[in-house]
């Protein structure tokens, strides 16, 4: 459903509502001419006067306008880029520039010279003034010259400095990852002993060092029953580092009854022996002799040779699960070396991105990694140019584009021309300018024309369409009606866009003529409505000898 903007009588609909949608278009052709003109003939110093040169010609003509400071005694401060506008066989071509003078004084714009096909054509001399910036000194204090004055330390920049202190924190956990990773594949690369070199290599280092010469019993016998234990635990018992003394030797007499270890019986009682020696120098404080720890280390070593022969040769199913197991663990620690390596930058990204975002804002951070169309839109070169006829002068983001279409039957009638032009999609950023020029005077109902463009809207697509209406003034005091709103809308292949859609309308009616700007974007941009603002500011009205209000 769709809230009516006006009573509007049905003669009027049908006799202008079609005309201020359709916009679509072929240009009437011109008589052949070159024509100057410029926008004021009084300026203040430094102001610009926009001097404007149009040409008729034929498509296969050759146009140079003038360029370089061809204006003086008026310095030429910019020549803008010449507009292109194709009507029939014919183009026009409009060229601007952008000239001031510096010196208060009468002068004169000379005659420019336009080159068609090698042939000269000039331009009327215009007389313009130039005038000084009023001041009056007598309401303007005079004061003396103050003394220099010495500047306080500036206070801290807090935002700048933490985004500096972000930086440095991701440039120094990327090295400390970087560190960590070559430190673990160094780990990686050291060569792992089999369990009984690696007793044999600590049993060595234990001979080597001066803890029994120093009357450390505790740290002596503490290292020799762990590499007891260790052995046990990678070759027998995978509980054997975990257990008491009688837990160990109860769980290895498991193992020589159910076949799986055929140790002697005497080898076992003599391990409980060291086994429990050693619990009371680490737990009661007892002090062993020198001689009897030496004999325990060496008793130790029987144990393990005696734990070596004892232990059956694994058979050719067990290793083929031995290294399945084997190469199952390698890929379980590469995947977590993956997963830590990834949280690892993941978790530095999101800091960078909670300190950037904290200071430029989120918005700004969200513009970096996706792309934002509005925001190119926004901060783009503009252009400023003029649309059909009678002229709309507008700025956009880009060039508007000629569309072409064909009016319907009956619908021609009164009419000498209709143009309209337009740029992007209403997904993004939608702009049409159209022009509708009348053979004679004649009314104009504005509402009818605001209703037959909310009408087209619908026929694209537009849904639950709200219309608001009120009246619009140009800068230049130009007065017009302009319709705002929102619409929901459903693509050509039946799906309904997620988010709503904002439009504005503004129509100007002449006695020989109709002009009209429409907007359209989607409600979520956050440059879209600066942008519409700027576009609106813009609009300027080529004005007809006569015009209806």
């Amino acid at each position: 459903m769709r809230l009516p903007v006006s009573h509007i009588s049905l003669r009027n609909f049908r006799r202008f509502g079609i005309i201020a949608v359709l916009l679509s278009f072929a240009s009437e052709g011109m008589l052949a001419q070159v024509e100057s003109s410029v926008d004021t003939t009084l300026i203040r110093i430094g102001e610009e006067i926009q001097y404007t040169i149009e040409v008729s010609a034929d498509t296969t003509d050759l146009v140079l306008f003038p360029e370089g400071q061809s204006f003086a005694p008026l310095e030429t401060i910019e020549s803008y880029k010449t507009d292109t506008l194709r009507q029939d066989a014919r183009y026009r071509l409009v060229k601007k520039y952008g000239l001031t003078q510096f010196d208060s004084g009468a002068y004169t714009i000379p005659s420019q010279r336009v080159f068609i096909n090698d042939i000269a054509y000039p331009t009327d001399s215009v007389a313009v003034e130039v005038r000084d910036v009023a001041v009056d000194t007598t309401q303007q204090k005079m004061f003396t010259i103050k003394p220099a004055v010495e500047v306080k330390n500036p206070p801290i920049d807090w935002k700048k400095w933490l985004l500096w202190i972000g930086l440095v924190a991701l440039i120094l956990g990327g090295i400390a990852y970087l560190f960590y990773r070559k430190k673990k594949k160094e780990a990686e690369k050291e060569v792992v002993l089999e369990p009984y070199e690696e007793a044999m290599v600590s049993l060595h280092s234990l001979d080597q060092s001066n803890w029994l010469k120093e009357g450390n019993s505790k740290t002596y016998y503490s290292q020799l029953t762990e590499i007891v234990k260790r052995y046990l635990d990678r070759e027998v018992d995978d509980r054997a580092q975990e257990s008491t003394t009688d837990e160990l030797i109860f769980r290895l007499q498991m193992h020589k009854d159910a076949g799986e270890l055929d140790l002697d019986t005497a080898t076992l009682k003599k391990l409980d022996a060291v086994l429990k020696r050693a619990d009371l120098v680490k737990f009661a404080k007892f002090k062993q002799l020198e001689g009897q720890a030496k004999a325990d280390r060496s008793t130790v070593e029987e144990v393990i040779n005696e734990t070596k022969a004892a232990i059956p040769e694994p058979t050719e199913e067990e290793l083929r699960e031995n290294e399945a197991y084997l190469e199952a663990l390698q890929k379980q620690r590469k995947r977590k070396r993956w997963i830590y390596g990834i949280s690892g930058v993941a978790g530095l990204l999101l800091l960078g991105g909670i300190v950037y975002g904290s200071i430029k804002g989120f918005d700004s951070l969200r513009d970096i990694f996706f792309s934002n169309v509005t925001k190119e839109l926004a901060e783009g070169r503009w252009v400023r140019s003029e649309y059909g006829t009678p002229a709309i002068i507008i700025e956009t983001p880009d060039v508007l584009v000629r569309q072409d279409a064909s009016l319907p039957e009956g619908s021609q009638a009164g009419i000498s021309n209709i143009d309209m032009f337009s740029f992007g999609d209403f997904r993004h950023f939608y702009t049409s300018v159209s022009t509708v020029q009348f053979a004679g005077q004649q009314e104009f109902d504005l509402d009818a024309a605001v209703e037959g463009s909310l009408q087209e809207l619908e026929r694209k697509g537009a849904t639950n369409l709200l219309a608001k209406k009120e009246s619009f003034s140009t800068e230049k005091g130009i007065t017009g009606v302009k319709a705002y709103g929102e619409f929901n809308f459903v693509t050509e292949n039946g799906k309904e866009l997620p988010i709503p859609l904002a439009y504005e309308i503004l129509t100007f009616s002449q006695a020989n003529g109709m002009q009209q700007v429409m907007i359209v974007y989607p409600t979520n941009e956050t440059y879209a409505e600066a942008i519409k603002e700027r576009i609106i500011n813009s609009v300027e009205l080529e004005v007809l000898e006569t015009q209806t209000q």
